[in-house]
C-alpha cells in the first residue's frame, strides 16, 4: 500500500509538470493584451419630453418600379454637442430584433444647408453620431430605404398595385428619450390615384397626406397601406375594414361576408367588455404580390391574404385564411393594451425579453378560433377540425421531451424563423398552438369548477377588460396572470402552469378536450382544415402517421423524428421517384399508406439515389374529434355566439 501510493503521488506530480509545463512555454512566447473598456455612447432612455420640439417626417413612396422610399426627416434640437438618431431595432409583434438596418442608404445629415459628419455606432449599428454646431436648431436627415424588389431580399412591401409602409423602415429617432415622449408628424408622397389607410387621421392635399402630430411610439404602430383598387367598409364601433387589392374584382363581397366581419367586431366588444381603441383600422391586402404578414398593432392591424378571399369564400382554399383577422383584432386587448412586463421597453433599442408568449400569443390563438366560430368566420365543425388537427400537430412535436415549452419563447431570437430541418425535435414557436391547448384546458377546468357559470370569458373581462377606452399599455408578469384565475375559480394554477409551461412533457394538452365532452381520434378521412392545408401547400400530410409529408412532386418538406419515416432514413429537402415500382404521384402515395404494408421507395437526395423499404402499416391517419357525452359541454358552449 505505502509502494502503491507513492506511485500514484509520482504519477500525480509527473502530471501536473507535464500540464503546466507547457501553458508557461507558450507565455515566453505568446503577446498578451488587455481588454480596453466597452464605451457604449447611446444614451438610455429618460421619461421625459423630448427637448427640440416636433419631428417633421416626409416620405416619398412614388417609386413602385425601383420601390425605393426616399427619405426627408428634420430633427428640431435644443441644444449644441452629440446626438445619436436611432433606427428602431427591436420591432413589437416580432419578438426578436428584426430592423432592416441594411436597406438605409445614403445618409447625410446638414445643418442650415451645410453637411455634417456622422459615425456608426460600432456596438450599435442601428445609431448614428452627431456633433451638433453651435447655434443650430435642427438637423436635417436624408436617406432611402431600399425595400425589397425579391422574396430572397425580405418582404416585398411595394408593388405596382399596393404599399406598405412601416413608419420604423423610414424613420429615425433621438436617444435618450421614452419614444413616446417624443412627437412627430408625417407626411407621405403617394402615387398618383392611390388611397391610403393607417390608423393615423391626416389631411390630403392632391398626392400627398399630412398625418396628425402624433408620438413616435405611436406613429411606430401605425403602418399603412395603400394601393390602387382600394375599398374602406364600416364594421360598426369604429371599426374599419380597409381592403387593397391586385385586382379590382377582388374588392367585390357579398352581404353576408361583410355580416360575419361585423360579427366579429361585436363579438370581441362582448366578450372583452370594452374596446382599447378611439378607432381601428383592419388593413387587408388580398394579394400574392406583397409579401405575408400578419402583424398586431393598437389601432390596426397588418393582414395578407391570397387572392380569393371573398371570391373562393365557400372553398378550402380561402378558408385557412380566415383565422387571420379574429387573432390580429385580439392583440388590441392581449398583447397591446395588455403586455407582459419584460416585453414591454421604452424604446425600439432597449432588448426585449420574450417572456409570458403563452399568454400574449397564446391566449390571443385561443380567442382568434373562438371568435372565429363565434362570428361565423369559421363554423363550428371546422373550429373543431382545426382544434384536432392543431393537437395531432402538436403531439408529433417530440422535442417537447427535451425542451419545455417556455424556451421556445425565445425562439424568435434563437433561430430568427428561420428554416428547420427537423422542427419536430427542435421545436418552433410552438407558444402559439400549445398556448391554446393550455386555454383550452384552463377554461374546461374553470366550467368545471364553477358547473357552468363561468370559463375564460370572465378572465377575458377581469384581464382585459380594464380601463375603458384606454390605448396605452397595462404590464402584467405571471403572479397577475394566476390572481386573476384565482379570484374566478380558485385552483392551483401556479402547478398548472409549472406542469404545462416548465417543465418537458410527453403529449400536448388535451384536457380542454376530455373536460369538455370530446376526444381526439384518427381515421382515413381528413377534416376539413386539414384538407384545405393539404390542398393550400400541394401536399399529403401523414405526419401523423408514418411521420412524413409529401408534396404531390414527390418532395419530402417534413419528416417527424423518431417516426417510421425517419427510420427508414427519409430527410427534408428528399424526393421520392417511386413508391412499389409505380412513378410517384401524391395519389399512389396515399394508396400504398393505406394498403398497411411496408413500402418500397426509390429516392433521390441531392444527386444520389437510393432503394429503401419503408417499415409502416398503420394507413392513413387524419384527425377529428369525436363527441365523447351528451348534450353541451364546456368546448360546445365555448363555441356559442355572444351577441
Amino acid at each position: 500500500m505505502i509502494r502503491s501510493l507513492a506511485a500514484a503521488l509520482c504519477l500525480s506530480t509527473g502530471l501536473s509538470t507535464a500540464i503546466a509545463t507547457p501553458l508557461f512555454a507558450q507565455d515566453a512566447i505568446r503577446s498578451r493584451p488587455t481588454a480596453l473598456p466597452v464605451n457604449d455612447a447611446t444614451p438610455a432612455p429618460r421619461d421625459i419630453p423630448y427637448p427640440g420640439g416636433t419631428i417633421r417626417l416626409e416620405v416619398d413612396a412614388t417609386d413602385t418600379t425601383q420601390r425605393i422610399f426616399r427619405v426627408r426627416e428634420t430633427i428640431p434640437v435644443a441644444a449644441a454637442g452629440p446626438l445619436t438618431l436611432l433606427m428602431p431595432q427591436w420591432l413589437p409583434g416580432n419578438h426578436a430584433p428584426r430592423g432592416q438596418i441594411e436597406k438605409l442608404t445614403g445618409i447625410s445629415f446638414t445643418v442650415g444647408g451645410q453637411p455634417v459628419t456622422w459615425k456608426r455606432d460600432p456596438l450599435n449599428v442601428y445609431a448614428f453620431q452627431i456633433d451638433v454646431p453651435q447655434g443650430a436648431t435642427e438637423v436635417v436627415a436624408q436617406f432611402q430605404f431600399l425595400s425589397a424588389t425579391q422574396p430572397n431580399q425580405g418582404r416585398v412591401v411595394v408593388t405596382p398595385k399596393m404599399l406598405n409602409i412601416q413608419w420604423e423602415s423610414v424613420s429615425l429617432y433621438p436617444a435618450g428619450y421614452y419614444t413616446r415622449q417624443i412627437p412627430i408628424q408625417a407626411s407621405v408622397t403617394y402615387p398618383t390615384g392611390w388611397q391610403a389607410a393607417t390608423a393615423l387621421r391626416g389631411t390630403k392635399s392632391g398626392d400627398r397626406v399630412a398625418y396628425e402630430t402624433i408620438d413616435y411610439e405611436a406613429l411606430q404602430d401605425s403602418p399603412v397601406f395603400a394601393g390602387r383598387y382600394f375599398k374602406p367598409v364600416d364594421l360598426g364601433s369604429n371599426v374599419t375594414l380597409n381592403i387593397v387589392a391586385d385586382d379590382a374584382d377582388e374588392l367585390d363581397f357579398k352581404p353576408d361576408q361583410i355580416a360575419r366581419h361585423r360579427k366579429l367586431v361585436a363579438e370581441a366588444g362582448a366578450l372583452f367588455g370594452t374596446y382599447h381603441f378611439n378607432h381601428y383600422d383592419f388593413l387587408l391586402a388580398i394579394t400574392d404580390e406583397m409579401g405575408g404578414i400578419g402583424l398586431e398593432h393598437h389601432r390596426s392591424s397588418e393582414n395578407q391574404v391570397e387572392p380569393g378571399y371573398f371570391k373562393k369564400w365557400d372553398s378550402g382554399e380561402a378558408l385557412l385564411d380566415r383565422n387571420l383577422l379574429p387573432h390580429e383584432f385580439t392583440h388590441s386587448w392581449d398583447g397591446k393594451f395588455r403586455r407582459p412586463d419584460l416585453l414591454w421597453t421604452p424604446d425600439f433599442n432597449v432588448p426585449m425579453q420574450d417572456n409570458l408568449l403563452w399568454v400574449y400569443e397564446g391566449q390571443t390563438q385561443f380567442w382568434g378560433y373562438v371568435l372565429g366560430a363565434r362570428s361565423g368566420m369559421f363554423s363550428k365543425a371546422e373550429t373543431l377540425d382545426a382544434y384536432a388537427h392543431i393537437a395531432a400537430k402538436l403531439d408529433t412535436t417530440v422535442g417537447r421531451q427535451w425542451r419545455p415549452m417556455e424556451d421556445t419563447t425565445l425562439d424568435p431570437v434563437i433561430s430568427a424563423r428561420r428554416p428547420k430541418g427537423w422542427p419536430s425535435w427542435q421545436r418552433s414557436e410552438d407558444y402559439y398552438n400549445e398556448g391554446l391547448m393550455i386555454w383550452l384546458e384552463a377554461d374546461a377546468i374553470i366550467a368545471k369548477a364553477t358547473r357552468g357559470k363561468k370559463g375564460l370569458d370572465d378572465f377575458a373581462k377581469a384581464f382585459f377588460g380594464i380601463n375603458p377606452g384606454d390605448w396605452g399599455q397595462v404590464v402584467y408578469n405571471r403572479g397577475d396572470v394566476i390572481r386573476t384565475l384565482n379570484d374566478i375559480a380558485p385552483y392551483d394554477w401556479a402547478g398548472f402552469f409549472q406542469k404545462y409551461v416548465d417543465q418537458p412533457t410527453r403529449e400536448t394538452p388535451k384536457g380542454g378536450f376530455i373536460l369538455g365532452g370530446y376526444k381526439l381520434v384518427y381515421g382515413e378521412e381528413p377534416g376539413a382544415i386539414t384538407k384545405a392545408a393539404e390542398g393550400s401547400g400541394k401536399m399529403v400530410d401523414q405526419s401523423f402517421g408514418l411521420g412524413a409529408i409529401v408534396k404531390n412532386d414527390g418532395e419530402i418538406s417534413g419528416v417527424i423524428w423518431d417516426s417510421a419515416a425517419f427510420k427508414a432514413g427519409l430527410a427534408v429537402g428528399s424526393k421520392i421517384l417511386a413508391v412499389n415500382g409505380d412513378e410517384f404521384s401524391g395519389d399512389v402515395w396515399k394508396a400504398a399508406i393505406k394498403a398497411k404494408a411496408p413500402i418500397q421507395i426509390i429516392l433521390k437526395q441531392d444527386k444520389y439515389y437510393r432503394t429503401l423499404t419503408l417499415d409502416y402499416s398503420g394507413g392513413l391517419r387524419y384527425p377529428r374529434l369525436e363527441k365523447t357525452g351528451e348534450g353541451e359541454g364546456s368546448l360546445d358552449k365555448l363555441l356559442k355566439p355572444r351577441t
